[in-house]
Parts: C-alpha cells; structure tokens; sequence
C-alpha cells in the first residue's frame, strides 16, 4: 500500500476515453512520466485489456496494474493503476466509430463522477470521446460536459478552454449559431460571468478582469450590425454583474478583445458561441489547450482535441494537451477546486 505522504496527494481519475481514438495512447504516455506521480495519484478508470494492448503496439513496457478501489493503487512510476470496468473486447478495431465503445466511455465517466461525489479522488481528467459513438451506445448528450452536468445534477455550468496565455469561457457551446443566438440570454450570460468569477477565485485570482464578447461584428457598433443584440442580450448581464461587485467590461468587439486577453488586459474572455471562442484557442495549437467544466460541484479537465480516429493505434499521438490537463487538475485540487 502507498504511505501515509502518497495518501495526501490528490487523487486525479483519468477517464480512458473512447477505445477507439488515441485516449488510450496519451493516457499511456503521458503516465510513464515520474513527475506525475511526484504530484499526484492517477487512477485511469476504463478497461485495462486495451491499455495493455496500447503499450504492446508501441513498444512500451509497463504494467498495467488492475484494481477495484482507489485505495488499492500502488501509484508508483512503472505501473498503471487501472480501475478496469471490462467492458470490451481486446480487440477493438481502431478508428471506427461502435455503439459499444461509446457505451463504454459513457460507463467511465459515470464511474468517475460517482468516485468525485463520494470523495474518492479529488478531480476528474477527461480521455476524449466520440459523440457519434456516444448516442450509437444510446446515450444522447452533446458531449462530456453535459454528461456531466447530468449525472451530477448541475444546474449551472460553463466550458472553459484554457492555455497559458489564453482563458476563455463559454455562454453556449454545441448548438447551431442560429440557435446559439436564441440561447444567449442576459440570465444566461450573467451566469457564465459569475461562473468564470468564481473559478478564477478558485484558482487564486484575487479580482479576476473579465472581458465580455459581442455578438456580432465590433460588438454591434452602437445598433450598426445586427439587432440590439449586445443591448438586449449582454448588457443588462454586464451591468448586474458590476453591480454585484464583478470586474466584466463589454460587450467588446471580439476581433481585438482575444489579443487583449493574450496581451494581459484580462484574465478571461466570456464568448457568445462554440467558434467564437474554439477557434483563438485552437490557433494557439491544440497540444496547449485544456478543456475545463466550470461550475460543477467536483474538478473536471480534459484535452482540447478529439479522438482523432485516423490516427489511432499508430503510436504518433501527441499527448501534451493530456499531459496539460492534468497538471491543470492537480492545480485546482492543490487550492481547493
């Protein structure tokens, strides 16, 4: 058994994802690392057959070590401590999209969330998934995020891309622009800014400087472009927001408020949409961003790139985004989630 000093490190469970893309792979590498278990306790929860095979394909000698509790795991460098659900076959083809594997993924995370409600590991670090998969296995949810605002019955939450220069936070995300612009509300946005608040706080940002996104081009320029959007949608959430002693400036035009950010004017920037905030993160390169759930009542990271099927199973993934969140994880769980 680990001693008394390896019990105080917090424990990260690290979902394995969908079999089939390169969650496996990133998981395995990114765990021969001995700087991860200087920091923390990983648990990966998902099927240790597949992570055995993963190792053998690139030649990697590990033992994949498998246990039915957090409390069995050795967390030493050279093993991986594998909570092994045995939901697959060995031989899962790799890059192909089945009902099964995304049946499974969905049963990893489910078992994660229950292990961060009963206090078994400190945060939870997410493999990637794929949603086709995800709904073939008969789950029907946008993605991770609301996975897990489901099953934790969380009413309020955000996602939170973040890099090392760059914060950005989300008003709504997996919905068309069209029906993202009918979901912005000033009650909506108001949340996300309060969300993003309270995270940066958590994360140790005494007066966290928030800067809002318009909705369309220069921020509507005073009724130029588009409707009243900014007036109607955005403004009455700034100003509650101020009013409630929160630093949120805007709406600001996007074109210049994400190298603002970069610059250090902010320390956050609310987007309206999915693309609106993906795609200046995803400039910055993926193998930099994390993908963050705020607002939930446990820690939840995750890469900031897909399962990446066409390149499965060739042992050439890059598992720096991995390796990312779950630094980022161990952060939040060191100052309290």
């Amino acid at each position: 058994m680990s001693d008394s000093k390896d019990r105080r490190k917090p424990a990260i469970g690290i979902t394995m994802g969908d079999a089939a893309g390169i969650g496996p792979e990133i998981i395995v590498k990114c765990l021969q690392d001995a700087s991860v278990y200087e920091q923390c306790r990983p648990l990966v929860i998902g099927d240790a057959k597949r992570l055995q095979q993963v190792a053998r394909l690139m030649g990697i000698s590990i033992e994949i070590k498998t246990v039915q509790t957090v409390a069995e795991g050795k967390y030493a460098c050279g093993a991986i401590d594998c909570l092994d659900l045995n939901l697959l076959p060995e031989d899962v083809p790799f890059g192909e999209i089945s009902a099964r594997n995304g049946d499974a993924a969905f049963q990893y995370v489910k078992k994660a969330i229950e292990l961060a409600e009963a206090g078994h590991i400190e945060a939870i670090c997410t493999a990637p998934l794929s949603k086709e998969a995800l709904h073939k296995g008969g789950h029907a949810y946008p993605g991770h995020t609301e996975i897990l605002a489901a099953l934790s019955g969380t009413k309020d939450y955000a996602m939170l891309l973040s890099t090392h220069d760059l914060q950005v936070i989300h008003v709504t995300t997996h919905i068309g622009l069209l029906d993202a612009i009918r979901k912005i509300t000033p009650e909506r946005v108001y949340t996300t800014i309060s969300i993003a608040d309270a995270t940066l706080r958590r994360l140790g940002i005494a007066k966290p400087k928030i800067g809002v996104c318009g909705i369309n081009p220069h921020a509507g320029e005073n009724g130029l472009f588009g409707n009243g959007e900014e007036e109607e949608k955005i403004v009455p959430a700034i100003q509650q927001a101020v009013s409630e002693g929160i630093d949120a400036q805007g709406p600001l035009p996007a074109d210049t408020l994400f190298f603002r950010a970069r610059r250090g004017d902010f320390d956050i920037v609310v987007a309206m949409y999915h693309d609106q905030g993906h795609g200046p993160i995803k400039v910055l390169g993926l193998e930099a961003g994390v993908n963050m759930t705020a607002g939930l009542p446990f820690i939840r990271t995750s890469v900031d790139h897909g399962t990446a099927f066409d390149i499965a199973g060739q042992g050439i993934a890059d598992e720096r985004s991995m390796m990312e969140a779950i630094y980022q994880a161990l952060r939040m769980a060191s100052v309290g989630g």
